[in-house]
């Protein structure tokens, strides 16, 4: 079970198993009085139970009905159950024959029953823990422990999820001391029923505790904690799917300012602040005086914005969920009155206020943070921050960057862009009050815009990386500001979250923020667009070698830096204006790259590089790249090698930024073999040598590989003489033996239906490769496709070729679900089995495979996947191109397979990628003559057909 910030309280999530462990206190020994008089409940539990079950639910009821309504806020809600809460709980200590105050005679326990973590802190969400402190004086009796047990029990009855403890003072600062979560726990303790006396006892210990090198301790914990929960949860508020709560930007990041706050300025350890702060309705930093009045507005709609989140994911779903899902993004977007505007929907405008609200979040800790530490390091070492003059006329502040006169920023806002550069020329850290200045003035970066020295030092900042960071502690790194540091290589995420990004180039604003509803990539625009960034400064720094080896080379050598950078920048700034996000990004590259003065040349390169962004991704996963008219087009298009180097590198850098299970080692192998391909053209080799020439010096490799192998000369010859000139453009020699093997071991089984399987694990491409050589017999592509979709099995790409005696060889490169190769011999065993018994008719797979259970990804289905079929004529010589896109789910591949071979088309190669919940699916086709489709009415049919397929796979996911 877990708990909002109560790492104090013992845990039971199944309380019937444990009725003699409710208690964290030992139990001890009381004077004679307490223990003969037994203990009873002023009311039966059973009582209890049905009356405050039949109160509570028509009181949550009614709190969620003034929600849904809007007759109020999602902060109001939440106070509004953390009171019913109380009411219940204060209830039940009276049941349970519970004083509220000690008895007149001095007899009886001294006791308070109070409320801790989020509940302590007077917000609750429908769903979350109900956390308690039973705090006692000395150790608990047995008739109280019956008391604290009564009260648990009915809790537990009642649906509730409770986290709790039983402590005595000192063993509460006992646990304060030794553990950080605890410590924070009691920042928040609340007193609901009991003698109040005890809290305040409780908190002024506390308040004696956190002072000096406890506090410095418990504040510099806090933040790492923090730290260490944004990388648990993605490190970025940008995922498309974000964690509400503990993610960052999330409502545990405005918490932790809270507590940090209240603990350095040592407010809220008393009853009276807390009561201030439950009733206040607005996050505690707003409270202590250290926000402008525009920063307490801004925090208070932000706060209220992101409960009226948690407040409708809760009701949604039912349960204490905490992560927007794409299933319950729509849903809330319109509950919280989203509506269409233009090109964007109403769940876009929702998500995306949602990212510039957790932005919000990111910079308040960066205005409020500093001033806390400002303030702690004045309270420990009783001495003004050592000042001394820094570099390029800032100065530095215990060693850390910062502006003599933030007012500099207003009067010349270039100085914004002058430091940032300074402190990466001199590796200085940002003092986290230049930050705040930063973000405080960043409105006026507006006048960068058309500004000389602005853009060299901005187009700088993108592209020079820094030197070698320093170990934190060091004298020019300071233990408390290890945050800053993550920026001091990459300048990208200060410059878009301070909002200068949105000042200086136009049209980033369009993007910030914005969720790409598609299953496929996990950040937003602008969030993807600085991982691209990122993920080119580490293939210069040599750290995706293992990956593929030649983007080092071509890096390391590239000559345009600056061009390529700007055009990674660029290269998603047309997301979401409808059209083709390319052209219009192009448009606005243009305009870039001009406002910031580049020649028209480089301009032009710029905007190229952004318009054909996709083009090689595209190519190499989706065409056949050994058709030789498609490199002639490509080279065509690209012309140049340095473009071609260049798109590359960006091609790379886009794919991986998608997210971790986008780039896989079979995808570097295709963008490899392609980028070869045009390189040969564009440097004059293919267009030098005929393909017939180039198709000699295979068959004579591979000849002489045989004979070196002892195979039979009379075997040589004839298989030297089956395959057409594109089988021996497609392959590399070593498949070409073994393809040699598999026909001759054909021969000796002597049976003309015989069918003969080789399966190869390629670990170091992330595939698997299958190759099956048989008699052609129509469907025999679509039963080795269901085959392999009933072993789990993604297929990647696959060819066809069918030989001079009638015989086909047909290669499928297919991985795990994962994106990984198969290599356990057990699932490659399954793997022969199943194909060999589909092949030979054992299996019905049309049956099989509509019983077979397939597992889906529920909450992706409200994404929206339009069906599409397209059809190209012009791009082969020799096939028709055609293309089919679609809501991807297994066996979508054997069902699109079935209707062309029931359409009598035969395929010759087959393309498969995935986008998330896209598949794209290219196949090249001809007719039974082996001619193109050659009629508008083929091409209708077909299309129709397709569709029509579909539509029966989108249904029978629904």
């Amino acid at each position: 079970m877990q708990n909002d910030a109560t790492g104090t309280l013992q845990n039971l999530p199944e309380p019937a198993a444990n009725k003699r462990a409710v208690m964290s206190a030992p139990l001890t020994s009381l004077p004679p009085s307490h223990m003969n008089q037994a203990w009873q409940p002023v009311v039966p539990r059973q009582e209890a139970l049905e009356q405050l079950r039949t109160e509570l639910g028509l009181q949550r009821e009614r709190i969620r009905q003034q929600f849904e309504k809007r007759e109020t806020s999602g902060v109001e809600t939440a106070r509004n159950l953390a009171l019913l809460m109380d009411h219940v709980i204060a209830e039940l200590a009276r049941h349970a024959g519970l004083p509220s105050a000690p008895q007149e005679d001095g007899t009886g326990e001294a006791f308070c029953l109070c409320a801790t973590g989020g509940h302590g802190a007077g917000l609750l969400a429908p769903f979350s823990d109900v956390d308690l402190l039973f705090l006692t004086e000395a150790p608990p009796s047995a008739n109280l422990i019956k008391a604290i047990e009564y009260i648990l029990y009915t809790l537990w009855d009642l649906g509730l999820r409770v986290g709790h403890a039983t402590r005595t003072i000192d063993s509460a600062m006992e646990m304060a001391r030794t553990d950080q979560t605890s410590c924070t726990t009691l920042l928040d303790i609340r007193p609901l029923h009991g003698q109040k006396s005890l809290v305040l006892a409780l908190q002024e210990k506390l308040e004696a505790y956190l002072k000096g090198p406890a506090l410095e301790r418990f504040v510099l914990q806090a933040i790492t904690q923090r730290e260490e929960r944004h990388q648990r949860f993605g490190d970025t508020p940008y995922l498309v799917e974000p964690h509400i709560k503990e993610g960052k930007g999330g409502l545990r990041d405005l918490q932790v300012l809270n507590w940090i706050g209240y603990a350095v300025l040592g407010n809220g350890l008393s009853i009276k602040s807390n009561l201030q702060r439950a009733q206040g309705l607005a996050p505690a930093c707003t409270l202590l005086g250290l926000l402008t009045q525009r920063e307490i507005s801004r925090t208070r709609s932000l706060w209220n914005f992101l409960w009226t989140v948690r407040l409708n994911l809760h009701y949604i779903t039912g349960r204490n969920e905490e992560r927007l899902t794409f299933d319950v993004q729509p849903i809330i977007g319109a509950r919280m009155r989203y509506g269409n505007h233009g090109h964007q929907r109403g769940v876009e405008r929702f998500m995306r206020h949602h990212f510039l609200m957790a932005r919000a979040v990111m910079r308040l800790t960066h205005v409020f943070q500093p001033a806390i530490l400002l303030h702690l390091r004045n309270q420990l070492q009783q001495r003004p921050p050592r000042v001394e003059p820094g570099p390029d006329g800032f100065q530095r502040i215990d060693g850390c960057l910062s502006f003599p006169n933030p007012l500099a920023l207003v009067r010349e806002p270039v100085t914004v862009l002058r430091f940032l550069d300074c402190a990466r020329r001199h590796q200085l850290a940002l003092h986290p009050a230049a930050i705040q200045h930063i973000i405080r003035f960043e409105r006026h970066s507006a006048f960068l815009r058309h500004d000389d020295e602005a853009s060299a030092l901005f187009i700088r900042l993108l592209c020079e990386p820094a030197a070698e960071l320093p170990t934190p502690g060091t004298a020019t790194v300071p233990e408390q500001y290890p945050e800053q540091w993550q920026d001091r290589l990459f300048w990208l995420p200060l410059l878009n979250e301070t909002g200068i990004l949105s000042h200086l180039l136009p049209g980033w604003s369009r993007i910030l923020g914005r969720t790409q509803f598609d299953g496929y990539h996990i950040h937003t625009v602008d969030a993807h667009t600085i991982e691209a960034i990122r993920i080119l400064r580490m293939i210069e720094q040599n750290r995706m070698a293992d990956e593929l080896p030649l983007t080092y080379r071509l890096a390391r050598t590239m000559t345009q830096r600056p061009l390529l950078y700007l055009a990674t920048l660029m290269h998603d700034i047309g997301k979401g204006r409808g059209g083709n996000h390319s052209e219009i990004g192009a448009e606005i590259a243009t305009h870039i790259c001009q406002q910031l003065g580049l020649s028209a040349s480089d301009t032009d390169t710029v905007s190229w590089l952004v318009l054909h962004h996709l083009l090689l991704s595209r190519t190499a996963f989706s065409r056949d790249i050994d058709d030789p008219q498609t490199i002639l087009d490509l080279a065509d298009t690209i012309q140049s090698p340095k473009r071609l180097r260049m798109l590359l590198l960006l091609s790379i850098a886009d794919i991986r930024a998608v997210g971790p299970r986008a780039w896989n080692a079979w995808k570097a192998t295709l963008l490899g073999r392609l980028y070869a391909r045009i390189a040969d053209v564009l440097e004059g080799g293919l267009q030098a040598r005929e393909d017939d020439e180039r198709v000699e010096h295979n068959k004579a490799f591979v000849r002489q590989e045989l004979m070196d192998k002892d195979m039979a000369p009379a075997d040589i010859a004839s298989f030297m003489k089956l395959g057409s000139p594109g089988y021996w453009l497609s392959f590399d020699p070593q498949s070409h033996v073994r393809h040699a093997g598999l026909i001759s071991q054909h021969r000796e089984d002597g049976r003309d239906n015989a069918i003969i399987m080789d399966i190869v694990p390629l670990p170091s491409r992330g595939i698997t490769e299958l190759t099956v050589f048989c008699k052609d017999k129509p469907g025999l592509f679509s039963r080795i496709t269901g085959a392999l979709a009933l072993c789990g099995a993604t297929i990647a790409d696959a060819r066809i070729h069918t030989l001079h005696n009638g015989m086909v060889l047909d290669t499928f490169w297919f991985q795990t679900p994962h994106g990984e190769a198969f290599l356990e011999p057990e699932h490659v065993e399954r793997l022969r089995e199943t194909i060999t018994q589909v092949m030979e008719g054992d299996v019905n797979l049309d049956e099989t495979l509509s019983a077979a259970s397939f597992p889906l990804v529920r909450r992706l289905e409200a994404l929206p996947i339009p069906s599409r079929v397209l059809i190209d004529n012009d791009a082969s010589e020799n096939h028709s191109i055609v293309e089919v896109n679609g809501r991807d789910r297994p066996a979508l591949l054997y069902n699109i397979t079935a209707t062309l071979s029931r359409l009598k088309l035969h395929i010759s190669s087959a393309h498969i990628m995935t986008y998330g919940l896209r598949a794209v699916d290219v196949f090249y086709v001809t007719d039974a003559e082996g001619h193109k489709l050659a009629t508008p009415e083929q091409e209708e049919a077909l299309q129709t057909a397709l569709l029509e397929t579909l539509r029966h796979t989108e249904a029978d996911i629904s």
